[in-house]
């Protein structure tokens, strides 16, 4: 029998504003919480004991995972209450997996089907002390490389320069590993972040040379960033099979995979055109367009003359009409003026910026709307520009253009001369 351990500790900071009142493995995409997707797939490869490595937000995560039904697997939890790095929050996971080999994965991964049935399979027929997953990439760079020979690990470098950039294979962490992984973390040094890093435990089986790599079978997505969740969504729907099950008046059309859930109400003049996900509770239209890969969470409402486009929009929000949300993430209670419109491309159409924990960064995207944290309102006729970041709590004003962010509970507002005139002046 494998066990599994998942790390889900980390404090979600460069996914604000979204995380600001939810841990980031509870974020929605294709009808579920990240870390159900995880937790579903582990559950179908047969893993009968799951033991969550948390922290930010603990209970909050623990409440949620405990209030569904996970069949046969049993769940289990540990807090790991200082952060200190991925190598220290696997150790929590030893005396849980005693002298059996356990699959240890990081909890902002998302996996395509079939990928832990492949790595479980291909770590019982090998001798190694642990098998590591990877998948070939066009452009690793950002990620850490693997370099291999017949199968076997032999180095792994983290971020390559254009130097070192020997291998295609990028290290997706997830992980089977025997008992020597404990010995490898007891061994690891802190980094030069202050943390014990995984991939240095890594290192030591390597010199050791007991380690292989094994490609996945399917798609890999980290979860690093708000626009990651609009990635692994789109990656998520491709995956599913339409089902009706809501109420859809005469009048609405359904084109192609489109998921509605019992206690959904599709109004006439609405058209779908799939993979589309919507979930109970959820109210759209009349006369609005849903286009593909657009997730509404539950109890959204898409009014009359709203269009929505490769979209997460998450719970209770309100996107009441004469609207357009395009590439966008839109957090929990949101409620979006009468002609509010996300712009989504820059005339120069180069790739979007956006802010990340404070600082400017490339998202890398030709196409990215706004980011919007829960409980955001905005005024009627506002317009977004581009990648901008409206924090927890804020509003915005009635005709404003917001070019730059708002920070969490403030309102911004647009000052314009107003002058009255006698008629015939």
């Amino acid at each position: 029998m494998m066990k599994a351990a998942i790390l889900a500790a980390g404090d979600s900071t460069r996914m604000r504003p979204l995380s600001a009142y939810v841990p980031k493995h509870l974020l929605p995409v294709a009808g579920k919480p990240l870390l159900h997707h995880t937790l579903r797939a582990l559950a179908e490869a047969g893993i009968e004991e799951t033991l969550i490595i948390y922290g930010y937000r603990g209970l909050q995560l623990k409440e949620n995972i405990d209030a569904h039904n996970w069949g046969d697997m049993n769940i289990s939890y540990i807090e790991q209450e200082e952060r200190k790095g991925t190598a220290h929050a696997a150790s929590y996971a030893r005396d849980f997996a005693g002298d059996d080999d356990i699959l240890v994965m990081n909890g902002d991964v998302l996996v395509g089907s079939g990928s832990f049935p492949t790595l479980i399979e291909y770590h019982k027929k090998s001798d190694a002390k642990m098998t590591l997953s990877v998948v070939s990439m066009d452009d690793p760079r950002a990620y850490g490389i693997v370099v291999e020979e017949e199968g076997q690990v032999v180095n792994i470098i983290e971020k390559p320069s254009s130097e070192e950039l020997v291998s295609s294979l990028v290290n997706v962490g997830v992980y089977v590993a025997g008992s020597e992984l404990w010995d490898a973390i007891e061994k690891t040094d802190v980094s030069s972040r202050g943390e014990y890093e995984i991939t240095d435990s890594i290192r030591i089986l390597i010199k050791e040379e007991g380690v292989d790599a094994c490609r996945l079978p399917s798609w890999w997505k980290d979860i690093g960033k708000p626009w990651d969740l609009l990635v692994a969504n789109k990656l998520l729907l491709e995956e599913t099979e339409g089902q009706i099950a809501g109420y859809l008046e005469k009048g609405a059309v359904i084109q192609g995979k489109v998921i509605i859930e019992k206690g959904a109400t599709i109004r006439a003049g609405a058209y779908l055109k799939g993979p589309v996900y919507v979930s109970t509770g959820c109210v759209v239209g009349p006369n609005c367009y849903i286009r593909p890969h657009t997730y509404l969470s539950p109890g959204v409402k898409v009014g009359n003359a709203v269009e929505v486009k490769n979209s997460v929009i998450m719970a209770n929000s309100s996107i009441g009409h004469l609207s357009y949300v395009g590439d966008s993430v839109i957090g929990r209670n949101v409620n979006f003026g009468a002609g509010t419109i996300t712009a989504n491309l820059r005339h120069d159409d180069k790739s979007v910026w956006t802010t990340v924990k404070g600082q400017r960064m490339d998202s890398g995207r030709r196409k990215l709307g706004a980011i919007i944290g829960d409980n955001v309102k905005t005024g009627i006729g506002t317009s977004l520009a581009p990648g901008v970041v409206l924090n927890e709590d804020s509003r915005t004003g009635m005709g404003v253009i917001v070019d730059h962010d708002v920070r969490a509970g403030e309102l911004l507002i647009a000052e314009q001369p107003q002058q009255t005139l006698k008629r015939g002046q």
